[in-house]
């Protein structure tokens, strides 16, 4: 159960950067697929602000965050991104300024059967 549980807070907090980047009008969408017998993928795409090529690098480090104070803490990426890699998954991004994000995260299938 806490494997669905620790899913949930990385999906959250995706979805939950996603929005704050489509404030003022975008979408997000979500997919999954299973793009071989040992690995699915979910990927959550937004149309928002994208995030700038400096920050890239940076993104999943803890307290790292271009929100301000009231709206992010800087942990969000930082604890999803421990979240996934401690079962043997991990996390991929692509963005574009001003066309917004790709987040996918890929997780073996075995850890996800055994949860």
């Amino acid at each position: 159960m806490w494997f669905a549980d620790q899913i949930k807070q990385v999906l959250l907090n995706l979805l939950n950067n996603a929005v704050y980047a489509c404030e003022g009008g975008g979408t997000i969408a979500i997919n999954t697929e299973v793009p071989s017998k040992e690995n699915i993928s979910i990927k959550i795409q937004d149309s928002g602000k994208g995030i700038n090529p400096e920050y890239m690098d940076k993104i999943f480090d803890p307290f790292s965050t271009t929100k301000p104070e009231i709206k992010g803490t800087g942990l969000g990426l930082s604890v999803s991104y421990g979240i996934i890699k401690k079962h043997g998954g991990r996390i991929d991004v692509t963005s574009e300024l001003g066309k917004g994000a790709v987040l996918t995260i890929n997780l073996p299938v075995n850890g996800v059967k055994n949860a």
